[in-house]
Protein backbone atom coordinates (compact mmCIF):
# COMPACT_ATOMS: atom_id res chain seq x y z
CA UNK A 1 0.00 0.00 0.00
CA UNK A 2 1.44 3.51 -0.72
CA UNK A 3 2.20 5.75 2.20
CA UNK A 4 -1.56 6.46 2.85
CA UNK A 5 -2.87 4.91 6.10
CA UNK A 6 -3.95 1.08 5.81
CA UNK A 7 -7.51 -0.01 5.93
CA UNK A 8 -8.92 -0.50 9.73
CA UNK A 9 -10.67 -3.65 9.51
CA UNK A 10 -12.89 -4.94 11.67
CA UNK A 11 -14.29 -8.98 11.02
CA UNK A 12 -17.55 -10.19 11.78
CA UNK A 13 -16.90 -13.92 11.67
CA UNK A 14 -18.02 -16.73 14.25
CA UNK A 15 -15.69 -19.50 13.23
CA UNK A 16 -12.67 -19.02 14.53
CA UNK A 17 -10.45 -20.76 11.91
CA UNK A 18 -11.72 -18.98 9.15
CA UNK A 19 -11.55 -15.36 11.32
CA UNK A 20 -7.63 -16.00 12.27
CA UNK A 21 -7.07 -17.25 8.52
CA UNK A 22 -8.61 -13.59 7.67
CA UNK A 23 -6.53 -11.56 9.87
CA UNK A 24 -3.48 -13.21 9.12
CA UNK A 25 -4.10 -12.46 5.46
CA UNK A 26 -5.00 -8.77 6.30
CA UNK A 27 -1.85 -8.77 8.20
CA UNK A 28 0.08 -9.82 4.78
CA UNK A 29 -1.95 -7.23 3.37
CA UNK A 30 -0.39 -4.43 5.14
CA UNK A 31 -3.93 -3.47 6.46
CA UNK A 32 -5.08 -3.48 9.93
CA UNK A 33 -7.64 -5.42 12.06
CA UNK A 34 -9.31 -3.40 15.00
CA UNK A 35 -11.06 -6.61 16.09
CA UNK A 36 -13.14 -9.90 15.68
CA UNK A 37 -16.50 -10.18 16.69
CA UNK A 38 -18.67 -13.42 16.74
CA UNK A 39 -22.03 -12.26 17.58
CA UNK A 40 -24.51 -9.34 17.02
CA UNK A 41 -23.46 -7.31 20.30
CA UNK A 42 -19.94 -7.61 19.73
CA UNK A 43 -20.14 -6.70 16.44
CA UNK A 44 -22.06 -3.42 16.72
CA UNK A 45 -20.44 -2.53 19.72
CA UNK A 46 -16.88 -2.92 18.48
CA UNK A 47 -18.09 -1.28 15.34
CA UNK A 48 -19.20 1.80 16.96
CA UNK A 49 -16.38 2.08 18.95
CA UNK A 50 -13.95 1.27 16.90
CA UNK A 51 -15.62 2.85 13.99
CA UNK A 52 -13.18 0.26 11.28
CA UNK A 53 -12.84 1.63 7.38
CA UNK A 54 -14.01 -1.73 6.28
CA UNK A 55 -16.44 -4.90 8.22
CA UNK A 56 -15.95 -7.64 6.45
CA UNK A 57 -19.26 -9.39 7.80
CA UNK A 58 -20.92 -12.98 7.57
CA UNK A 59 -24.30 -13.48 8.10
CA UNK A 60 -25.05 -16.56 10.08
CA UNK A 61 -23.47 -16.01 13.31
CA UNK A 62 -23.60 -17.71 16.60
CA UNK A 63 -26.23 -15.73 17.58
CA UNK A 64 -28.01 -16.67 14.07
CA UNK A 65 -28.46 -15.13 11.01
CA UNK A 66 -28.05 -11.53 12.60
CA UNK A 67 -24.96 -10.53 10.05
CA UNK A 68 -27.49 -8.51 7.90
CA UNK A 69 -28.56 -6.39 11.65
CA UNK A 70 -24.49 -5.90 11.45
CA UNK A 71 -24.91 -5.09 8.22
CA UNK A 72 -27.44 -2.17 9.28
CA UNK A 73 -25.83 -0.83 11.94
CA UNK A 74 -22.66 -0.50 10.79
CA UNK A 75 -23.80 0.75 7.24
CA UNK A 76 -25.43 3.46 8.89
CA UNK A 77 -22.05 5.67 9.29
CA UNK A 78 -20.75 6.58 5.97
CA UNK A 79 -17.24 6.00 7.48
CA UNK A 80 -17.86 2.54 7.58
CA UNK A 81 -18.37 0.25 4.50
CA UNK A 82 -19.62 -3.09 4.76
CA UNK A 83 -18.97 -6.29 3.12
CA UNK A 84 -20.61 -9.39 3.27
CA UNK A 85 -18.22 -12.64 3.56
CA UNK A 86 -20.75 -15.06 3.26
CA UNK A 87 -21.64 -18.92 2.02
CA UNK A 88 -25.28 -17.44 2.80
CA UNK A 89 -26.28 -15.04 -0.40
CA UNK A 90 -29.29 -15.81 -0.87
CA UNK A 91 -30.02 -14.49 2.69
CA UNK A 92 -28.47 -11.20 1.46
CA UNK A 93 -31.92 -8.73 1.48
CA UNK A 94 -32.49 -6.79 -2.08
CA UNK A 95 -30.93 -3.54 -0.43
CA UNK A 96 -27.98 -5.52 0.77
CA UNK A 97 -28.64 -3.76 4.14
CA UNK A 98 -26.24 -1.20 3.89
CA UNK A 99 -23.33 -3.92 2.14
CA UNK A 100 -21.79 -2.85 -0.63
CA UNK A 101 -21.93 -6.18 -1.94
CA UNK A 102 -20.76 -9.67 -1.12
CA UNK A 103 -17.65 -12.20 -1.27
CA UNK A 104 -18.72 -15.43 -1.64
CA UNK A 105 -17.67 -18.31 0.79
CA UNK A 106 -15.44 -20.22 0.12
CA UNK A 107 -13.35 -16.80 -0.91
CA UNK A 108 -9.94 -16.71 -2.33
CA UNK A 109 -7.42 -14.42 -1.08
CA UNK A 110 -7.38 -12.70 -4.68
CA UNK A 111 -10.96 -11.50 -4.31
CA UNK A 112 -10.38 -10.00 -0.68
CA UNK A 113 -6.83 -8.41 -1.50
CA UNK A 114 -8.89 -7.42 -5.28
CA UNK A 115 -11.97 -6.03 -2.93
CA UNK A 116 -9.97 -4.04 -0.21
CA UNK A 117 -7.54 -2.12 -2.98
CA UNK A 118 -10.58 -1.29 -4.40
CA UNK A 119 -12.47 0.25 -1.85
CA UNK A 120 -8.72 1.85 -0.57
CA UNK A 121 -8.54 3.55 -4.30
CA UNK A 122 -12.50 4.63 -4.06
CA UNK A 123 -11.59 5.87 -0.70
CA UNK A 124 -8.53 7.84 -1.81
CA UNK A 125 -10.86 9.43 -5.18
CA UNK A 126 -8.85 7.45 -7.40
CA UNK A 127 -11.93 4.56 -8.25
CA UNK A 128 -15.46 5.18 -8.98
CA UNK A 129 -17.20 1.86 -7.62
CA UNK A 130 -16.60 -1.49 -6.89
CA UNK A 131 -18.00 -2.88 -10.03
CA UNK A 132 -16.02 -5.14 -12.02
CA UNK A 133 -14.29 -6.45 -9.55
CA UNK A 134 -14.09 -10.69 -10.58
CA UNK A 135 -15.64 -13.01 -7.80
CA UNK A 136 -17.32 -10.09 -6.09
CA UNK A 137 -21.18 -8.99 -6.40
CA UNK A 138 -21.93 -5.63 -5.83
CA UNK A 139 -24.93 -4.14 -4.23
CA UNK A 140 -27.31 -3.10 -7.19
CA UNK A 141 -26.83 0.98 -5.85
CA UNK A 142 -23.39 0.67 -3.44
CA UNK A 143 -21.98 3.65 -1.81
CA UNK A 144 -18.83 3.05 -2.66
Amino acid sequence: MSGAQPLRILVVEDEVLIALELECLLDDLGYETVGVAGNRAEAVALGLSSVPDVALVDIHLVDGPTGIEVARALGADPRIAVVFMTANAKRIPDDFAGALGVIAKPYSERVVASVLAALAECRAGRRESLSAIDGFTPAPRGRA
